[in-house]
């Protein structure tokens, strides 16, 4: 059974939670373990913490079982890059410099909107130091492996969260992009990932040395998880204020896709 709900998309967990064929501390429970398999082999998630993980996953199943789900992505499991903010766990940027006692007491505004909207975060994904380059390889964490060929790179910066989607480590994994840090790992990984239109998605702390360059975006397995992704991440944030007003569609971007599930026909 853990190996079908790793395999189910966002979407699908969705419809399952609402069904209440399963639960989001099952898919929790099952994400993590597939990580404890697959994750020392790849290297692509640098931090857990399996009891706010679990946590938060018991949250959202009281949230379904009182009928009162906070929105499609509700009870999902999601990693966040560790170029990102996530309150209470460290963001080290794949660096030594960094220290690790923090404080880390915000999130980034994708974090932040995906923790309201009842995400349930599993952890955080390599990336190469300070996300400069299109490998995913630090001195804090080695070398982040491609799924497919473990002799390969998983491209970069994205690439832990690339490799963690195509190891089916969750079904949304949140990625940044400047130069192609989230398209060439997506293309590497054989995922979905897409780099929004500078302003789409609000970003917090913009990274010094690339300033404007980077924008935030979604790495799934299939264009509706992305879509769904990226209505939440997408809503404002007041820390940016370069930020667009939020989207005129509402941030429905579900909406511009047929009914056909367009997933990756690539499938380890």
């Amino acid at each position: 059974m853990s190996g079908e709900l790793i395999s189910r998309s966002a979407l699908e967990l969705a419809g399952l939670y609402r069904s209440g064929e399963t639960s989001p501390v099952e898919v929790a429970r099952a994400v993590l373990d597939r990580v404890a398999t697959l994750n020392p082999v790849l290297n692509c998630i640098c931090h857990l913490d399996e009891e706010t993980t679990l946590a938060m996953a018991g949250a959202s199943e009281r949230r379904f079982r009182d009928g009162q789900p906070l929105g499609l992505l509700d009870g999902v499991p999601a990693t966040i890059k560790d170029l990102a903010l996530v309150r209470g766990w460290p963001m080290l940027r794949g660096s030594r410099t960094v220290d690790p006692a923090g404080p880390w007491d915000e999130d980034s505004p994708a974090t932040g909107r995906l923790r309201e909207a009842g995400a349930v975060l599993i952890g955080k994904t390599t990336t190469p130091e300070f996300g400069w380059k299109g490998v995913t390889d630090s001195p804090l964490t080695g070398i982040t492996r491609n799924p497919w060929n473990r002799d390969r790179t998983s491209g970069g910066s994205s690439g832990g969260a690339a490799a963690a989607a195509a190891g089916y480590m969750g079904p949304l994994h949140q990625g940044s992009d400047a130069a192609g840090s989230v398209r060439i790992p997506a293309a590497f990984c054989g995922v979905f990932g897409y780099k929004p239109t500078f302003g789409l998605v609000p970003n917090y702390p913009l990274p010094a040395h690339i300033g404007t360059l980077a924008t935030v975006g979604p790495i799934t397995r299939t264009a509706s998880d992305t879509a769904a992704m990226l209505g939440v991440i997408s809503r404002p944030d007041p820390r940016d204020f370069m930020a667009g007003p939020a989207p005129a569609m509402g941030g429905d971007f579900l909406a511009g896709l047929d009914k056909a599930d367009r997933r990756s026909p690539y499938r380890l």
